[in-house]
């Protein structure tokens, strides 16, 4: 699996001379921009960054054989590319002059359509989906970007795929340009914090931007959280976005709303159960066949809706979802009645079983906030939780997402994530003792249950009817990866395929 989109291209690309991104330089056109040489297509720029382990100036030479007319580099790549045969553009911010060109190249494609961004530790992926919902309820054509793909209305964009949550400048920009290709009048793009620390939407204008809550997440990456914070904030400031929804009932919300005034460069508009936000929550109530029902003051007027999604805080995300197309000009009662048919796959989905069978949800939830909220929006019942946690990722979360467990369930039952390079018995250790240590536990059980399709088997077979086994941590994921090597694994899937076995014995 590779980390780039080269498939995911416009058909038409004009392509502009390379005199134009670096004066000085040769009229040769370039039609395309690219990261990695695997992938270069003749009249590429081909961009040499250096990696975790290897520079990619040292690729070249295999870049030129496949047709780039340029590399553009930093001042070591500079000096690795010394011997080639096609120009070397060297500059100090590589990142930003490799968006710039990528903008260029395929004509600022962001500049055709209304982008509206999304970022939060939570919630970005289910609100991206009920965003789309409420645009196509009054006839937008929606392109989406995120974690789970790339989407044209209901066609997905199928090529090369990474498990970034915002692909690369080039990447993206490349997207969009085949978006507006396909008819995309907005496109909503979910923004990881790495993303605005890298520069990948650099060259972007957002209509409107959305964020939805803040925990702890990626410290692996930032370091501390409030190096994670003022990475997301980058959304908001300084012209990046033309509006700004927030949800204030968040306290790094409240400080961010703050920030956003000051600025001054984004129209800003609030959300919550504040008496002060534009777009206030009144009333939510769960109705049986698991939607909500959500009444809400908005600027348009006083609004019911139903929320076709599980949990309390999807009726929040939706509350977002629908502010910020009050934002873009749109009718927000017509919206609101595209949100009662949003379905996200890994995001608090429920699986229909054969037989006398326990309820099943499958849910992302890889922080522990993310965990305390898909426990607290199961209905009553007995809760059985399969939880396991990434490795090469955030530590210090680990033992936080055991005892959120804890809290939650009345079984814990933890097991792999991907555990990549590390032992995965070390991090079930380390959410073990999180779980076993949080002494408002209403578990009654806490085991390790070993590797995942184990521990989800040991789960099914516990559970009784009106149970509820919540397998987090996955979600959408098609794939387990361990070591270096990724594994067919999808929970839906390996849930469906034990059940049939358990209910065959």
């Amino acid at each position: 699996m590779t980390d780039t989109l080269h498939a995911l291209r416009p058909e038409r690309v004009p392509g502009v001379p390379l005199s134009r991104l670096a004066p000085g330089s040769p009229e040769v056109p370039v039609t395309g921009v690219t990261l990695d040489s695997r992938t270069v297509l003749p009249g590429d720029l081909y961009v040499a960054l250096p990696g975790a382990h290897v520079h990619g100036a040292q690729f070249v030479d295999a870049a030129t054989a496949a047709g780039a007319i340029a590399v553009l580099t930093d001042a070591r790549g500079g000096e690795l590319a010394g011997h080639a045969t096609i120009p070397v553009l060297v500059t100090s911010d590589p990142r930003h002059a490799m968006a710039t060109a990528a903008a260029e190249v395929y004509g600022h494609p962001g500049d055709a359509m209304a982008l509206f961004g999304l970022t939060g530790t939570n919630g970005k992926t289910s609100t991206t989906f009920l965003l789309q919902a409420a645009l196509e309820a009054i006839d937008v054509r929606v392109g989406t970007i995120g974690t789970l793909g790339f989407w044209v209305g209901k066609t997905a964009l199928e090529g090369s795929r990474s498990t970034i949550t915002t692909p690369e400048a080039p990447d993206l920009q490349a997207l969009l340009a085949l978006m507006r290709e396909r008819g995309a009048h907005a496109v909503a793009i979910e923004v990881s914090s790495v993303a605005l620390d890298r520069g990948r939407v650099d060259e972007l204008t957002f209509a409107v931007s959305g964020f939805t809550m803040f925990g702890q997440d990626h410290l692996d990456f930032h370091g501390d959280l409030e190096s994670y914070y003022r990475a997301k904030t980058r959304l908001f400031l300084d012209g990046r976005s033309r509006a700004a929804v927030v949800n204030i009932d968040d306290p790094a919300g409240m400080r961010l709303a703050g920030e956003i005034r000051r600025d001054a460069s984004a129209r800003l508009t609030t959300t919550g159960t504040a008496p002060e936000a534009e777009y206030r929550l009144l009333e939510t109530s769960p109705r049986e066949d698991g939607s909500w029902c959500a009444q809400v003051a908005t600027p348009q007027g006083r609004l019911d809706f139903v929320v076709g999604m599980l949990g309390d805080f999807n009726v929040r995300n939706a509350l977002t979802a629908l502010a910020m197309v009050g934002e873009s000009g749109g009718d927000v009662a017509h919206a609101a009645k595209g949100l009662a048919h949003a379905a996200v796959p890994g995001r608090m989905q429920r699986l229909a079983l054969a037989g006398d069978s326990p309820n099943v949800l499958i849910d992302f939830a890889h922080t522990p906030q993310a965990v305390s909220a898909a426990l607290a929006a199961l209905p009553p019942g007995r809760r059985i939780a399969v939880l396991g946690c990434g490795g090469d990722r955030d530590a210090t979360k680990r033992g936080p997402m055991g005892a959120a467990a804890a809290r939650g369930a009345d079984v814990v039952i933890v097991t792999d994530d991907n555990p990549r390079s590390e032992t995965p018995l070390a991090i079930r250790e380390a959410v073990l003792a999180g779980a076993l240590a949080e002494p408002a536990a209403r578990a009654r059980s806490i085991r390790d249950g070993g590797d995942r399709r184990g521990a989800i088997e040991s789960a099914l077979r516990e559970a009784r009817p009106g149970d509820w086994v919540a397998i987090l941590g996955k979600g959408h994921e098609r794939g387990q990866t361990i070591g270096t090597t990724i594994h067919a694994f999808e929970d839906a899937t390996v849930v469906r395929e034990l059940w049939s076995t358990i209910q065959g014995a």
